[in-house]
């Protein structure tokens, strides 16, 4: 996977700058998008540019390609899915609190009305 998904020689780096790093930042956007109650399509923006902070991190302290369109990609991909399903986790918790008479949890990241 080496060459495709990250371009260190470790792939350690790449779970800990990208996964961890800029997924918990992700995390947190996600979950900050859907507690002020913002549609979707706002956290895709927010994650765009944090895609490139992730970026500028790999290419400051461990000397990978700054503007590489498939590494940006790549990193930018992870980070969307780990804030979407932030994003969804939130929604869910607040629909199924905030409207108990009205909804229930149907799965982890959905609620159904009740019946």
């Amino acid at each position: 996977m080496q060459g495709i998904l990250y371009e260190e020689q470790s792939v350690g780096l790449f779970i800990l700058i990208t996964c961890l790093l800029g997924g918990w930042a992700a995390w947190m956007t996600g979950k900050a998008c859907a507690q002020t109650w913002r549609p979707y399509y706002v956290l895709i923006g927010y994650l765009l540019p944090l895609g490139m902070a992730v970026r500028f991190i790999h290419y400051a302290l461990f000397q990978g390609t700054l503007l590489s369109l498939q590494y940006y990609v790549v990193d930018t991909a992870v980070l969307i899915i780990i804030g979407s399903f932030a994003y969804r986790y939130t929604r869910t918790n607040q629909m199924i609190q905030q409207y108990s008479w009205l909804y229930e949890r149907a799965s982890l990241l959905s609620w159904k009305a009740k019946a």
